[in-house]
């Protein structure tokens, strides 16, 4: 009986203890995204808004000089062709991956994948290398002194880096359209071009709205592309990156970058409103091959849609190529000469930085998978009062501009008793925080099918919640936060943006040294650098699909 009663007390005690520990970190999570999303943001906004602790609106009456507003015009114009077309472009991929047989649809899926697994830098650097005033096709091979720099060369690297992204979303949406409708035209005696014109079109066009709305935002808030090869062209987020560099004006900069955020809060919005009418368009039917209704493209439009593909490709293999060639190469009096210095020069140089990379990155990854996977479990799961609140706070970095956040952990973490400035620590926070948006949204997908019962069961069987999260929501969510964790991975390894004004010389990582050697026109040790981090981000990508297959297997 005594043993009994010990037994019971135990067993009390360890439930108490677990409800305590299940507390602890239900705490942790919403204190963290409070205190590393929302009060960055917060305070730039204060920022743009106040200074010295007066209310001003100086800042933006600035903004609103001629030089200024031609800025803005001039971002809006550029950052607008590019979108149109890379949305056109992507979605005659889109077409011709959805028409063709099945072992080409894996080909250019899995190409799209790895063609966005580089660093931001590649494509401008692979511009300068193929085709700058010394470029190896304009000069070496033509004789040409051609200037790639100025809006021309933002557009095309804006359109040709929006394309993979693009594609892979209207592809998606593709396969979702209810195969009965294609029939059904295919039946009552329409031609391919207007079951297309008449029923594919139609069926994704929310999704092509969201591809617009989502390249917009993404080249407004791109700083990387214009600052190296905009030339004297000026756009939003570079300008304010000079302005923090050159005058260390913060007020004016976090007004220029609150000046980013309605465009992309609104596509955002958009996005959400448009997926979400595709995801209630969807009646659940996949769309089979094409051989089930005959989808034979007229010999003009297959052209088309080949031509616009294979050239896309053609120009990924040239930047790749073009990147390995400048790292093994040196250019002499005109010739090309093969060359192992670029290779000495970053491995005594610069091995710390890719090393500091690699830990920052597995640290972000693995910390946001976390979090994420335990938000969404909070939120969907337990349905806790004021959990979608703290979900959009999460989403917020992954709205707003890098550039914006950076600046958000500058102004917010530069004083006690947060004073994280110049540390290893605010990097790995900006990058954890950064990309919990990754697994939270992974996650929420996954909970729909999962069903609810075995968690019930959990509890029943006298499981407190704690155990609950630990000894059956994780397990049953592993390939979920794998996939999360390498697509962290990935973004830490490569991202600028949001860090650059974060390191100092003592915790510089890789993407940024890479940054700054293409700047002052290093351009074979940069070449080496995104070599690396390529074959870095790509091995590291192949090992989760080994895994996850592996999983599947089981």
């Amino acid at each position: 009986m005594k043993n009994n009663t010990m037994d019971k007390e135990r067993a009390n005690f360890a439930l108490s203890f677990d409800s305590i520990i299940d507390q602890l970190i239900f705490w942790i999570v919403i204190i963290s995204l409070l205190l590393f999303i929302l009060y960055p943001v917060v305070m730039v906004i204060s920022t743009s808004f106040f200074h010295r602790g007066t209310f001003t609106l100086d800042n933006y009456k600035n903004l609103l000089n001629p030089d200024n507003l031609k800025l803005i015009k001039d971002s809006l114009f550029v950052a607008g062709i590019s979108s149109i077309l890379s949305t056109i472009f992507s979605f005659c991929i889109a077409l011709f991956t959805f028409v063709e047989r099945k072992e080409i649809k894996k080909i250019i899926y899995r190409a799209l994948m790895l063609s966005m697994i580089s660093p931001p830098f590649v494509s401008s650097l692979a511009l300068i290398i193929l085709f700058g005033r010394r470029g190896i096709i304009t000069h070496n091979l033509l004789g040409l002194s051609v200037n790639p720099y100025g809006w021309q060369g933002i557009v095309l690297l804006q359109t040709l880096g929006g394309i993979p992204l693009s594609s892979i979303m209207l592809i998606s949406a593709l396969h979702s359209i209810d195969t009965r409708q294609i029939l059904a035209s295919r039946d009552l005696g329409a031609i391919t071009t207007q079951t297309i014109r008449n029923i594919v079109i139609p069926s994704i066009f929310p999704t092509i709205l969201s591809v617009l709305f989502l390249s917009f935002t993404m080249n407004l808030a791109d700083f990387g592309t214009p600052i190296i090869i905009g030339g004297k062209f000026k756009m939003l987020a570079t300008e304010t990156y000079m302005t923090i560099f050159s005058s260390g004006d913060l007020g004016k900069a976090a007004a220029m970058s609150v000046l980013l955020i309605p465009p992309a809060i609104l596509s955002f919005i958009f996005y959400r409103k448009n997926m979400t009418s595709v995801d209630n368009r969807a009646t659940g039917t996949k769309a089979l091959g094409n051989e089930n209704y005959d989808f034979q493209l007229p010999i003009w439009l297959k052209f088309v849609l080949t031509f616009i593909t294979v050239s896309f490709f053609i120009i990924v293999v040239l930047k790749y190529g073009s990147i390995i060639l400048s790292a093994f190469s040196i250019n002499t009096s005109g010739k090309l000469t093969f060359t192992l210095k670029h290779f000495e020069e970053v491995k005594f140089a610069y091995t710390p930085a890719f090393l500091r990379s690699i830990i920052f990155a597995v640290i972000a990854g693995f910390v946001s998978s976390v979090i994420g996977v335990l938000l969404s479990y909070y939120t969907h799961r337990r349905k806790i009062k004021g959990m979608s609140f703290i979900e959009f706070v999460s989403a917020l970095p992954y709205i707003i501009p890098g550039i914006f956040f950076g600046l958000g952990y500058i102004v917010g973490f530069n004083k006690e008793p947060l004073l994280l400035t110049g540390t290893t620590t605010i990097v790995i926070l900006n990058s954890t925080f950064r990309h919990i948006s990754v697994a939270n949204k992974a996650t929420n997908a996954a909970f729909t099918t999962i069903d609810t019962r075995i968690e019930d069961a959990s509890r029943d069987l006298g499981a407190s919640k704690f155990k609950t999260i630990t000894n059956i929501i994780f397990p049953l969510l592993r390939p979920v936060f794998l996939t999360s964790f390498i697509n962290t991975f990935t973004a830490c390894m490569t991202t600028v943006g949001a860090i650059i004004f974060l390191v100092s010389p003592k915790n510089v990582v890789a993407s940024i040294v890479m940054f700054k050697s293409i700047t002052n026109g290093q351009y074979g040790p940069a070449s080496v650098m995104a070599s690396i981090l390529i074959l870095i981000t790509v091995s590291v990508n192949l090992i989760a699909i080994k895994l996850l297959n592996a999983k599947e297997m089981y």
